[in-house]
């Protein structure tokens, strides 16, 4: 009997386990609850904190320690007509593959440590810093990640080394005014009319067409039920996107511009703030290279597919911006996913699971062979 024939009922049971019991982003309790008695079982060293749900698991007696990222939280959307917590970003198959990495490993051989951390909160931008927060890159030298990926960008048996995550951000604001009468516009500034010039001199921003970018509004609310008032405040978000960090904030900078010298022209008060985003990514060529080796090895050239670029964004780019001695890469796995990321209704060949074990163990073997 092969490794993966036994392995498989124990991946395929912790998968369906994970996919229907989704939990939201800082709630990931029953998640973690779930992993522990796993983990300890298959004779980890279980770490868990107090003041989050995330969770650490050592195998092996490293150094050097390699480590696989597992983002735990869903999305809270609407299936079906109600609302509810939904993996439609793949993380259950992301844990999935960490911990079947283990289970694949534990059946070879191998002299070092492993790493598994299931990190919170990816959807919100903040799980990562919160799990440094709690000392968890102590030795090691490599981590990698998992990412499934929709079909219009890669298809099922392919898988690329890395993805090339853009940065992500957003401004939040709201314009505060006094409402005045329809009849008499004269008394106060049209809380509608100031975002119509801040979505005009927003398209106004401009930086080298080279490099990806893009911001919009994305939420705008003012009035109420009646149509004779003019509303004088109003709510509004900003969504902005940038391949490059430097890019983000050139972007972050030009648009605070735009907004202050709107409020400054309606002589408006905006308040505006900027809420937490992901970092464009920032992979170690020696982690994308062994990533890349390993995927030649498993499914072979034809399998092979060069760094995925997309406007997406991703936490675990964190984790090397705030230690940049770590040397860290993403897997990009085709699985024939769709309609898509974030779609309700969102799946993908379950297959591809165990090609994603695969790799990520060869990646693990070669770079502790390496080290």
């Amino acid at each position: 009997m092969s490794v993966f024939e036994r392995i498989r009922p124990r991946v395929e049971e912790i998968f369906d386990y994970l996919h229907r019991n989704p939990e939201i982003s800082w709630e990931e309790y029953g998640t973690r609850d779930y992993l522990i008695p796993i983990l300890e079982d298959l004779g980890c060293r279980v770490r868990r904190f107090e003041d989050h749900a995330g969770l650490v698991a050592d195998y092996g007696d490293g150094p050097p320690t390699v480590a696989v990222r597992g983002d735990m939280d869903a999305l809270w959307q609407e299936v079906d007509g109600s609302f509810r917590a939904n993996h439609s970003c793949g993380h259950d198959a992301h844990m999935t593959v960490a911990l079947g990495t283990l289970l694949y490993l534990r059946e070879q051989k191998f002299t070092g440590n492993l790493r598994l951390l299931f990190q919170p909160a990816e959807e919100k931008g903040t799980g990562a810093l919160k799990l440094m927060e709690s000392h968890v890159l102590g030795g090691i030298t490599h981590l990698y990640g998992t990412h499934l990926r929709p079909i219009q960008e890669l298809r099922n048996g392919r898988a690329a080394p890395a993805i090339l995550h853009g940065a992500c951000s957003s401004i939040v604001g709201r314009i505060k005014g006094e409402d005045a009468h329809a009849g008499r516009p004269h008394l106060a500034h049209n809380a509608i009319e100031v975002g119509a010039v801040l979505v005009h001199r927003l398209q106004g921003i401009h930086l080298d067409p080279m490099i990806p970018h893009s911001m919009k509004l994305t939420q705008f609310q003012a009035g109420g039920s009646a149509t004779n008032i003019i509303p004088g405040s109003a709510q509004f978000s900003i969504d902005l996107r940038a391949q490059t960090n430097e890019a983000m904030q050139a972007l972050l900078e030009r648009t605070f511009a735009v907004i202050k010298d709107t409020a400054q022209s309606f002589e408006v008060d905006i308040e505006f703030g900027q809420r937490m985003g992901t970092a464009a990514s920032e992979v170690h060529p020696e982690a994308r290279d062994l990533m890349a080796r390993a995927i030649r090895e498993v499914i072979g050239a034809e399998g092979y597919h060069e760094p995925i670029v997309t406007g997406g964004g991703d936490d675990f780019h964190f984790y090397t911006i705030k230690q940049s001695q770590l040397k860290a890469t993403m897997l990009a796995l085709g699985c024939d996913l769709s309609p898509g990321l974030h779609h309700p209704k969102m799946t993908f060949e379950r297959e591809a699971l165990f090609t994603g074990i695969q790799i990520m163990a060869r990646a693990i073997g070669l770079t502790l062979g390496s080290t």
